[in-house]
């Protein structure tokens, strides 16, 4: 297929066009020429008013219930709501019934996905059957095409096994990717501790219980000279903390969650089941303070975290509600709307395409003739609204039915396929 993208502003920190407005044409997958009034015969063309492209959005945290829960979210559903909400890859967490373990489960996610337009990225369990026991099959699912491990929203109890695996992926150079929350003190919380809970009479998740464990795994990184990646932080000490040990040249890196930045506790104050996440949506101090990580970079990256949770998960007493919501068609828009005054389009390009990537060690896309065609379409200022039929996930878990954004994705180019609005 021969694309012509219009007069389309390129935002891509690597690219010699960064921000200019250019035509872009694509032949077989290809990007063939970037220049101006390009006049190259094509099958599409793309025009539109203020438009942009950047180098295709890449998740690095998202659950597809597949094998086992795919009435929340099979394979093929969730590449397509993420290619609604602009992402060109996705790596998925492990967490399915039975649980990504072996080298033949991350096999049949690479098989079943091969012929989407989003590349879908499986990443292994840390430990088998995400007991926290002992280790699992983790070089040979990285030779099967595991891009990282983890036991996604299992903390690992042990610190020896914990370790054990640092020192494990080191020889492999695989990485380990930490959910930090010490559940001996959060069993049974259900939101922030803080003054939110207590007026609501929840039981809560205090700070400590995340700080604590990220504490103790950074000590674990530097006794074992290796590398880990931290998901989902959500606290002021933990930014704190990392970005103490990056200073001292720990190789560490961490991300959030985009809708941590949006949303604060107070929005449980009526009890509404869509906004108990794992972590807590925490106190504005932790949200000012993440956007500060951002700032000053020692936060790489902005996930969507994306938990589908049926009906029958979601609708019900708070406190029996399953934790999460789906985020993969909000992420970008979140942070279009929260964080571009911030730290800009290319920061946040930075953060939700070329970082990930660059942390998992996969190739970053750039916007130059010679490279795949792997592009998202967006139009940063464009205001619009999400409703329940936009969702493309099988679940719709999301309390930002009804947000207006600003900042919408049009499409993207991917694999030789194009999908847009």
């Amino acid at each position: 297929m021969k694309i012509l993208i219009k007069a389309a502003k390129v935002i891509d920190p690597n690219s010699s066009f960064n921000g200019q407005t250019v035509d872009v044409y694509i032949e077989d997958g290809i990007i063939k020429n970037i220049g101006n009034d390009l006049s190259e015969n094509a099958d599409k063309i793309i025009a539109q008013e203020n438009l942009h492209i950047s180098p295709g959005l890449m998740d690095m945290h998202a659950e597809f219930c597949e094998p086992g829960l795919e009435y929340k979210e099979d394979l093929l559903s969730g590449a397509n709501a993420a290619a609604k909400g602009g992402f060109t890859s996705v790596a998925i967490m492990p967490n399915t019934t039975p649980t990504r373990s072996s080298k033949s489960d991350v096999e049949f996610v690479k098989s079943k996905t091969q012929n989407h337009i989003v590349d879908v990225l499986p990443i292994g369990a840390l430990s088998h059957n995400l007991e926290g026991k002992e280790l699992a099959e983790m070089f040979d699912m990285k030779q099967a095409g595991a891009v990282a491990f983890s036991d996604n929203k299992k903390a690992i109890k042990s610190s020896g096994l914990m370790s054990r695996a640092l020192l494990y992926a080191k020889n492999f150079d695989g990485l380990v990717i930490s959910f930090a929350n010490d559940e001996s003190l959060s069993h049974g919380g259900q939101m922030h501790e803080g003054k939110i809970s207590t007026s609501l009479g929840l039981e809560s998740i205090p700070t400590l219980s995340e700080e604590l464990q990220v504490s103790r795994d950074l000590f674990l990184t530097s006794y074992n000279r290796s590398k880990i990646h931290f998901s989902t932080i959500s606290t002021a000490n933990s930014v704190a903390m990392i970005n103490e040990a990056k200073k001292e040249g720990l190789n560490v890196t961490c991300e959030i969650a985009a809708h941590q930045i949006a949303l604060t506790d107070e929005a449980l104050l009526d009890f509404d089941s869509n906004y108990k996440t794992l972590p807590p949506l925490r106190e504005e101090i932790d949200t000012e303070a993440l956007i500060e990580g951002l700032i000053d970079g020692t936060i790489d990256v902005i996930v969507s975290d994306h938990t589908p949770q049926d009906i029958e998960c979601k609708q019900k007493e708070f406190d029996l509600a399953e934790f999460g919501i789906i985020g993969l068609q909000t992420a970008f828009p979140v942070a279009c709307t929260h964080l571009e005054e911030h730290i800009g389009l290319e920061g946040i390009i930075q953060k939700m395409a070329i970082n990930p990537r660059t942390i998992l060690q996969l190739d970053v896309p750039v916007i130059e003739s010679g490279f795949n065609a792997n592009i998202t379409l967006f139009d940063p200022t464009q205001k619009w609204t999400l409703t329940k039929e936009m969702i493309v996930s099988k679940s719709k878990n999301t309390p930002f039915i009804g947000t207006e954004f600003t900042g919408k994705v049009l499409g993207i180019i991917n694999n030789g396929a194009i999908e847009i609005e």
